[in-house]
């Protein structure tokens, strides 16, 4: 499990860096359909590898009881990555307004950061849930 959230992001790494180096060669990559699969092959090559190569010779009871327990450990990543994205583009979008309303009629600071805190409460509430999860497990 700590394998798979150390090399998602390595991945990620690796993959972002190779394909801004591909698309600055010029108009011809962009054309090519398969411009990004190479560079996706190879970030995700070492994430594969770390994968397949755990201990065949795990119990049987000790798969039984990790699965639950890795299964509520994912949904409560999921939940905070989903609610953290999702909070991310909403403050984005809010704050931008809120900045370009308060240039106009500063006066509104107040109820621009109101909506602004509402915004972030989604993050808030994708953390309550992992904690539910987590707790669960």
């Amino acid at each position: 499990m700590i394998t798979v959230l150390i090399c998602c992001p390595v991945a990620l790494a690796l993959l972002l860096p190779v394909r801004r180096l591909l698309r600055r060669r010029g108009a011809a990559v962009r054309r090519r359909p398969g411009a990004d699969a190479l560079p996706l092959a190879a970030a995700l090559g070492p994430l594969i590898v770390a994968l397949t190569s755990g201990p065949a010779h795990a119990a049987p009871a000790a798969a039984a009881s990790s699965g639950s327990s890795s299964a509520a450990l994912i949904g409560a990543a999921v939940a905070v990555a989903g609610a953290s994205i999702g909070a991310a583009i909403a403050v984005a979008y809010t704050g931008a307004a809120a900045i370009a309303a308060l240039s106009e009629r500063p006066e509104l600071f107040g109820r621009a950061m109101v909506i602004v805190g509402l915004a972030e409460g989604i993050a808030i509430y994708g953390l309550v849930i992992a904690i539910i999860l987590i707790g669960k497990h």
